[in-house]
C-alpha cells in the first residue's frame, strides 16, 4: 500500500492502517474528514485494496474502519489508529483513545469478529510511544531463552 497515517515513525507499518481479518476479508482505516491530512493517503490505499484480489482471483471484501479524531501529545501528532488491535484465542483488543469514533469503531470490529468478545482499551498513553497494542505484542522473548 501506499503512505501510512501522520506521526508514524515506521513510514506506514500496516498494522496501523490495514489489516486481513480473514482469508477473504481485509480491514482498512478511513478518515472521513477531507480536511485532515490522512484522508488522502487512506483513501488511496482503499483504491489500491480494491484492485487487488486472493489467490483464486475473487476481489476481497473489504470492510472501512473509521480513524479516531486526531490524538496530539506536546504538539506532534500521533498514529492513533483502531486498526492497531490484536487478535486473542476469543478476544480482540481495540486501542481507543477517548474519541467520539471509539464506539462506532468498536462496533465494526463486533461485526467483523463475532465470535469474539471485542474490548476497548484506552491506549492515549501507550500511543506517546508511536504505537499501541499490536505493537507492543511484537517480537517478546520467550523467558528463559536469553
Amino acid at each position: 500500500l501506499g503512505d501510512g497515517i501522520l506521526g508514524d515513525d515506521t513510514d506506514g507499518h500496516i498494522d496501523d492502517i490495514t489489516r486481513f481479518v480473514s482469508p477473504r476479508a481485509i480491514i482498512t482505516a478511513i478518515e472521513e474528514d477531507p480536511a485532515d491530512a490522512n484522508h488522502l493517503p487512506l483513501r488511496e490505499n482503499l483504491r489500491l485494496l480494491e484492485t487487488m484480489t486472493d489467490l483464486d482471483g475473487r476481489p476481497f471484501e473489504i470492510v472501512e474502519l473509521p480513524m479516531p479524531e486526531p490524538v496530539e501529545f506536546d504538539g506532534q501528532r500521533l498514529p492513533a489508529s483502531y486498526a492497531n488491535f490484536l487478535i486473542l484465542n476469543g478476544k480482540v483488543l481495540v486501542p481507543i483513545f477517548g474519541s467520539d469514533r471509539d464506539e462506532r469503531a468498536l462496533s465494526v470490529l463486533a461485526r467483523v469478529f463475532p465470535d469474539r468478545r471485542v474490548i476497548g482499551i484506552n491506549c492515549r498513553p501507550l500511543v506517546w510511544g508511536l504505537g499501541a497494542i499490536h505493537c507492543v505484542s511484537q517480537q517478546q522473548p520467550q523467558v528463559g531463552l536469553l
